[in-house]
């Protein structure tokens, strides 16, 4: 952020030891990094402030998503559902309308069937 050489900083050391003095030159150190101290943990809990909502941003986006799937996924299982259901009925409304085979009667006593005669049986030359 700020690009304070060593030869700057020598800088500012004299002219606040001239200007301060010697006596008062501790203290003013002293409250000036107490100062420094609490200007960068305030930066950091602000930081930290922004990282946290931004997080919960992405959290709140990807739960959305997720229950938007969730929601896809329960259409097409009740879609898919359904089909079952209409092929089902299609079926049986398919299979109520076949009629049952009706049993064969068997042939009157004296009236045997004629039996047809075999149909020829054909030779093929073998090579």
């Amino acid at each position: 952020m700020f690009d304070i050489g060593f030869s700057e900083l020598v800088v500012i050391m004299v002219v606040a030891l001239i200007v301060i003095g010697p006596e008062r030159l501790p203290k003013v150190a002293r409250t000036m990094g107490l100062l420094w101290g609490r200007a960068q943990r305030y930066i950091n809990g602000v930081r930290a402030d922004i990282e946290r909502d931004m997080q919960m941003d992405e959290l709140k986006q990807l739960k959305q998503k997720v229950e938007q799937e969730a929601a896809a996924a329960m259409q097409a299982a009740s879609q898919a559902g359904q089909a079952v259901d209409n092929h089902l009925k299609s079926l049986e409304q398919e299979a109520a309308s076949v009629e049952q085979p009706k049993p064969r009667s068997a042939p009157a006593v004296g009236n045997t069937p004629k039996e047809q005669p075999a149909p020829e049986q054909r030779q093929f030359p073998i090579d």
